[in-house]
């Protein structure tokens, strides 16, 4: 077995790209017959790589960017997400959803939740849910809420259950919203759906079902997010985006995947993961990424839990009985 190194998440761009583009146009011509392609502009990384890729497989005319902010995105979302689509040169349709999440409640349930452990909550304050350090505290992962008044200092307070389950529920009306629009445009321009996840993020079901985990083709599920970074930068992608830290962008408070999900950033965790994908022992990752082999260990447990926990989110429906496998002609 090759010595494990942060080398062995090395690729080469040119060549994958080019692979990468033929297996959309594969795709598209043998298995979707459609057009083009749909991509949710968010200003990340994964979203900007997937439209570039699009672009490289279909050109630029058969690529549509769909810019999607609502009240609690990040103020430069918008500017990055116009960034990428004027570099690439795609056409774009801006859809705030606010309007949409006001109409299913969402942010009267979202305030709700929150106000169970902090009453004084409401809508000109800001927030954002954290979860436990693995790294302190073996076990459950517990999550807490951190609250800040439009004048004064952020409260963190522990959430029970009950409160935790529904604040999720209402944050994923965001993504399933955008979907039905990605989808409304796909339809109506006889385009397919671009999904956007990582490795790190599909391997660990850090998606919604039938969110932002829905789509026709998902160009990058392959790649560990370090990869698409290095992928970023031979499509040229700007270096705005490039430098900009991985975020939800789903609460009104700036946050990072790794305080609300991952257990460590995603360059440590893409080694881990690749780490426990190649069978090496934590001993052999540990120095790569600064970390005791304990805490290797402790990272290889959670992302079993985790694959254990969200298997529910990549299943297709379930039949209570057999159907017979349907049969297509071949194209």
């Amino acid at each position: 077995m090759t010595p494990f190194s942060k080398d062995l998440l090395n690729l080469d761009p040119e060549a994958e790209a080019a692979r990468i583009a033929e297996s959309i146009r594969s795709i598209m011509r043998n298995d979707l017959k459609r057009r083009g392609l749909v991509v949710a502009l968010s200003g990340g990384i994964d979203s900007s790589v997937t439209a570039a890729l699009a672009v490289k497989a279909l050109g630029e005319s058969r690529v549509f960017g769909l810019e999607m902010p609502e009240r609690h995105s990040a103020a430069e979302t918008l500017s990055l997400s116009g960034m990428v689509a004027r570099h690439l040169n795609i056409q774009t349709a801006h859809e705030d959803i606010s309007g949409m999440l006001e109409a299913f409640g969402f942010y009267r349930r979202y305030d709700a939740a929150v106000q169970v452990v902090i009453p004084e909550y409401g809508p000109d304050w800001k927030s954002k849910i954290v979860t436990s350090d693995i790294m302190e505290s073996k076990g459950f992962s517990l999550f807490s809420i951190v609250a800040q008044p439009p004048m004064g200092e952020a409260v963190k307070k522990r959430l029970p259950l009950k409160a935790y389950l529904e604040i999720v529920a209402a944050t994923n009306f965001k993504q399933r919203t955008r979907k039905m629009l990605e989808y409304y445009h796909a339809d109506r321009l006889n385009y397919a759906v671009a999904g956007t996840p990582n490795r790190l993020e599909y391997d660990q079901g850090f998606f919604v079902k039938q969110g932002d985990g829905a789509a026709d083709v998902k160009p990058i599920a392959h790649l560990y997010k370090s990869q698409v970074y290095q992928l970023a930068e031979y499509l040229g992608i700007p270096e705005e985006i490039r430098t900009r830290l991985p975020t939800t962008d789903t609460y009104s408070l700036p946050q990072g995947q790794d305080e609300f999900y991952f257990a460590l950033p995603y360059d440590k965790m893409d080694l881990c993961l690749y780490g426990k994908n190649n069978g090496y022992p934590p001993a052999e990752v540990a120095e790569s990424v600064s970390l005791t082999p304990e805490q290797v260990q402790r990272v290889y447990e959670d992302i079993d839990t985790k694959r254990k926990t969200t298997r529910y989110l990549h299943l297709p429906p379930v039949l209570a009985a057999t159907v017979p496998e349907i049969k297509f002609d071949a194209p």
